[in-house]
Order: structure tokens, then sequence, then C-alpha cells
């Protein structure tokens, strides 16, 4: 099946020579091809150019006339597999409580793990179904999807296998994230090493023999893991073939970025609180550094420098946290334009930092991410628009008109 897209006002995001990812000055360059083409084939982006280079034949024909074709977004961090919203909560920030108090008490997290255990499989998969197809059509085409709201063997292995039946059923790219060190239930505090030694003993094991996890994350950061509880449940996933992940550095200076570079960590995500030394810990290393606005707006915390981290010579990555309790939104156009609105990023860097390089920091861009020959046929045709730098420009305004996943359109 080919399927030629014609006409395009502007094809943005085409990378002639792909790369894994794309860091500092690099971030500012968004190659675009004008009055263009793209060809598609058996699912994969088999050529595209200037229109008037174009000579062949079609399967289908999709006139663009007017209109963008941009690669889907890449949203490297969710927790959308969850059974009930947390707006009480919501409210109680508004009077006052921070994230901190709120989980102490009970609340966050292990409220959430409360609904989810009463859940069945059936009834989180049709939830989080859902939110899958609200977010791709806004635009996304690839989702990082984490456990770590059942903070029990039983729960968490229920989460993992609700996002195992998503990867079969939809055709959006997916990788599973076992994060069962997410919070500490209530029967363990004072004693946390108890959970973390169930995390390391049994959860882990049971998680790998179904295969079921591509990555393992940690909460490091005040008042969740410490550094040492982290390195000893990454060092144990490492082991059963699960690639690191840190949420780091959230509400303070935790460690968690040094011991995500130290065990190679595929990315560090939040980074509200980042310093000199984090900063330099992460030159060098293959580890994507990953900024999640939606969570910085909706609590108010203090924003990650992405411009300093830019300027050091770093890739930047945006995600959404797409989460009930911190984020309660998976729209990546609204994060590409609090990447430019808020972090200050042109919205080439923007555009960037939302696609290529959240594809690296959830280990698929050889695969998706961009405009490339042989990559996925993942890619939105905007509504009539000026220019690409309006994406993140009309941040109130669903920019999408049509969804391209695998070649076949949704």
């Amino acid at each position: 099946m080919r399927t030629l897209v014609k006409n395009i006002k502007e094809l943005v995001g085409v990378e002639r020579t792909p790369q894994l990812r794309k860091q500092g000055k690099e971030m500012a360059v968004l190659e675009t091809v004008k009055d263009a083409y793209l060809l598609v084939e058996n699912g994969r982006i088999k050529a595209f150019g200037p229109m008037n280079e174009w000579s062949g034949t079609a399967d289908k024909e999709v006139d663009a006339t007017g209109r963008m074709v941009m690669p889907s977004f890449c949203d490297s961090h969710t927790h959308i597999v969850y059974a009930n919203s947390r707006e009480h909560e919501f409210v109680d920030k508004i009077r006052g409580l921070s994230y901190e108090e709120i989980a102490k008490r009970g609340g966050g997290i292990l409220n959430s793990a409360k609904a989810t255990a009463a859940a069945s499989e059936d009834e989180l998969y049709d939830m989080a179904k859902q939110r899958l197809e609200e977010v791709m059509r806004l635009g996304a085409g690839a989702i990082e999807i984490k456990s770590g709201y059942g903070l029990s063997t039983e729960s968490e292995l229920k989460l993992l296998r609700v996002i195992r039946r998503l990867k079969e059923t939809s055709p959006m790219t997916i990788k599973s994230n076992f994060l069962g060190a997410h919070g500490i239930p209530m029967e363990y505090r004072g004693h946390q090493e108890d959970y973390v030694d169930l995390v390391i003993n049994e959860m882990i094991p049971k998680v790998a023999g179904e295969g079921l996890a591509d990555f393992i994350d940690v909460f490091c950061d005040q008042g969740f893991f410490t550094v040492e509880d982290t390195a000893r449940i990454l060092e144990a996933g490492i082991r059963h073939g699960m690639r690191p992940k840190i949420h780091a550095n959230e509400m303070a200076v935790s460690g968690g970025v040094q011991v995500g570079v130290k065990y190679n960590a595929i990315s560090v995500d939040h980074l509200e609180q980042m310093g000199d030394a984090e900063i330099e810990c992460l030159k060098g290393s293959d580890t994507m550094p990953t900024i999640l606005p939606g969570c910085a707006f909706f609590l108010n915390l203090p924003l990650s420098p992405a411009r300093r981290m830019i300027e050091a010579g770093l890739p930047v990555a945006m995600a959404s946290d797409y989460n009930p309790g911190t984020s309660p939104s998976g729209n990546m156009q609204l994060i590409l334009s609090m990447a430019s609105i808020r972090y200050r990023l042109t919205p080439e860097e923007a555009i960037n930092a939302t696609t290529l390089n959240t594809a690296y920091a959830m280990g698929v861009s050889r695969e998706v991410g961009s405009i490339a020959v042989g990559k996925k046929a993942n890619f939105y045709i905007t509504k009539p628009i000026s220019s690409y730098e309006y994406m993140p420009y009309a941040f109130g305004e669903n920019k999408v008109e049509r969804v391209f996943l695998n070649g076949t359109e949704f």
C-alpha cells in the first residue's frame, strides 16, 4: 500500500541523515521542506522532497494544501493506567497544602493505589484506552506508560498486564515501565527498606518472568526513595534485563541525577531542582534530561533550567507526566507551548524536545520522532496554519486535523 501526501505547505522535522537525539546548539536546527510531498509504503516513510520532484504512482492520495505535516509527538513519561481522578487533592493544594503534606497523610500516590487495587483489569484497560485515544487525537504517536499505582505485587502486575494489552491493541508505539518504587505504602512507613526488599526480591522477578516491562524506574526524591534504595532497585532491574529510568529532583536536589547517570539510565525526569553539579554530571552521558512542564505548572514548582542545560551542550526532552495527581493532561501540544512560553525554548528547540528527544528518552528514536526514510509513518496533518511557529504560539487551540500512525489514518 502506497500513500502519497501531496501539496504539503511545509514538511517539518525531516532528517536525511537520522540522529538518535539532538543536543546543545543542534536543538535549534529543524529541517523542513516547503511545497513538499511525503510517500508512505507499507506503514513506513518511503520518500519525501519538493513537490516538483515527485513522479510515480500511489494507491491513495491525500491533499495537504495549506497545511503542515509534522512528526507525531512522543510522550516519554506518563502514568495513564489509573482508576480515579484526584480533584479533591487539587482543592487541598489551592488551600495551601503541599504535595508532600498530602502524601504524608495517605493522599497522592497512595490514594490512587487504593482505587487501583479495587478496580478490575478490564476496568483499568477501558479507562486507559480512552486516554490513549485522546492523546492520539492531539498528535501523539508514541508513549511510555508506567505502573506505580499498585504498590503491591498483585496490583503492580495488574497494571503492567493492562499496559501489555494496550501495546497489543493500540496503533501507538508503546513502552512499559515498572515503577513499583513510586511511593512507600503506609504499612511500610518507618521501615521502608522492607518495601525495597519486596520490590527487589518479589516484584522484579515476577515482572521479568512475564516480560512485562521495558524499563525499571524509581522515585528518588526527598520523602520518597533514597539514593541507596534507588541503587539497589536499579541493580536488580538491570540484572533482569530492564534499563533504568529515574524520577529525580522534583522536590529537592536528591542525588537522583547522579545515580541515574551512574547506572546508565536512558532518562532522568522532572529536574525542577538542578545545580551545576547535576548539569556537569549529565555532560558526556547517554542519559536524556527530561522536563515535565505540566507537573511544574500544576504544582507551581520552580522551572527546570532548560536554557542553561541547552547552553551547556545538553539535550533536553519534554514530556507530559500525564497522571491524576500532579499533571492531569496528556496534551503534548500544550507541552510544546509551555516549552516556549515558560522555558524560553525556540519553536525549533521545542519541537525537537517533544519529538526526537522524547523518542530517544523511551528508546525508540531509530523508529519514530522525525520524518526520515525507513522510520514508521507516524505524523499528523495540521489545520491550515501560517507556520510551524504557530504550533507553540496558539496554546489553547487544537491544531491537529488528521492523524496517521504506521501509515494508516485514524
